[in-house]
C-alpha cells in the first residue's frame, strides 16, 4: 500500500468510519505492517559460490601461515573533479555551496580510483588515474604498490595472493588482466601470482571494500572534491582506530580502452588454472619458469 495514513483515514470516512491518521498507523502496526523499502534478495546465486568462499579462506590461511603477501584489489567509484556535491553531512557553521548540476562539462577531470589493500599489514595504496579503468591501469597500480611497499615489506616473498572481484579492470574473464599480470608482475619481478575472484554479486565481501573504500568515503563526507590534490589529501589522511594507513599517488598516464591481447599471446601465458572453478582461480608464473 502506497497511501499515507491521512489518505486511508479520509477514505474510511466515506464508509462512515471516523478515525485519525494516528489511529490508522497504530492499527497497521498491530497487524504487523510497517514502512518498508525494496530489498535486493531475489536472483540466482552461482552454485559454486559457497565453495569459492571456502577456497578463498583456505588460501588466505595458507599464505598468512607462510608469511607471504595477500592483497585485496578493486576500483572505487569514479569521481568528478570539481565543485560538486559530495553526499553526507559535516559539522560547519554554513553549508558549502556547490554546483546545482553534476554535468561532466563542469568538471576539471575525472578521478579513476584503484586500490590495493595489504590484508596482513592493514595498509592501503590508492592510484588516482585520469583516463580509464583498464587492466593495464589496474596492474600498474599493483606493480607500483609492489615496487614502493610490497617488496620492502616482504623482501623474501616469491608468491603473491590477489583477491579480486569478477568485473572491471580485474575481471575474471578479461584476457588483458591476465596478460598484464604476466607482464607487469610475474615477468618483471619474478613473482608467482595466485588469483582468487569473489563470485559475481559478492564484491561487498572483498576486504578492500569495507576496510579501505568505506573509510575514504567517510573521511571526505560532505566535502567537494575540487581538485586532484584535494582527493589525494583526503585519501592520505584516512585512518582508523585499528591502525589503517593509506598512501596515494596521482597517475596521469593515459590508458586507452579496447586493447586486447591476441589469442596467440594468451596461449603463451604461463598460467595454470585451478581444478575447481578455473575461471575464478588460477596461478601465473614468470615465463622463464615452466
Amino acid at each position: 500500500m502506497r497511501k499515507t495514513t491521512t489518505n486511508v483515514a479520509s477514505q474510511l470516512q466515506n464508509f462512515g468510519v471516523h478515525v485519525s491518521p494516528r489511529t490508522v498507523a497504530r492499527l497497521l502496526r498491530k497487524m504487523k505492517f510497517s514502512l518498508r523499502v525494496n530489498q535486493k534478495k531475489l536472483g540466482a546465486k552461482h552454485p559454486d559460490r559457497n565453495r569459492q568462499f571456502l577456497r578463498i579462506a583456505r588460501l588466505r590461511r595458507l599464505f598468512a601461515r607462510r608469511g607471504e603477501p595477500i592483497i585485496s584489489v578493486d576500483a572505487k567509484k569514479r569521481e568528478l573533479v570539481g565543485n560538486f556535491k559530495n553526499p553526507g553531512p559535516k559539522w560547519d557553521r554554513e553549508p558549502t555551496l556547490v554546483n546545482d548540476h553534476d554535468f561532466r562539462t563542469l568538471a576539471s577531470g575525472v578521478a579513476i580510483l584503484y586500490g590495493v589493500y595489504d590484508v596482513s599489514a592493514n595498509r592501503g595504496a590508492m592510484s588516482v588515474g585520469v583516463s580509464h579503468e583498464t587492466s593495464a591501469f589496474a596492474c600498474a597500480s599493483i606493480r607500483r604498490w609492489w615496487e614502493q611497499e610490497g617488496s620492502r615489506r616482504y623482501p623474501r616473498a616469491q608468491r603473491l595472493l590477489i583477491l579480486a572481484d569478477t568485473g572491471g579492470g580485474n575481471a575474471a574473464a578479461r584476457g588483458a588482466w591476465r596478460d598484464q599480470l604476466q607482464q607487469q608482475l610475474c615477468d618483471q619481478f619474478g613473482l608467482t601470482v595466485t588469483v582468487a575472484h569473489y563470485p559475481t554479486g559478492a564484491s561487498k565481501y572483498n576486504p578492500i571494500e569495507r576496510r579501505v573504500f568505506s573509510q575514504i568515503s567517510r573521511n571526505w563526507t560532505g566535502e567537494p572534491l575540487k581538485s586532484y590534490e584535494t582527493i589525494l589529501k583526503f585519501i592520505r589522511t584516512t585512518t582508523t582506530s585499528t591502525g589503517l594507513k593509506v598512501t596515494a599517488r596521482l597517475d596521469r598516464k593515459h590508458y586507452p580502452v579496447g586493447i586486447k591481447p591476441s589469442a596467440a599471446r594468451l596461449r603463451q601465458l604461463n598460467l595454470t588454472p585451478a581444478t575447481f572453478a578455473p575461471r575464478w582461480n588460477y596461478t601465473i608464473r614468470p615465463l622463464s619458469v615452466k
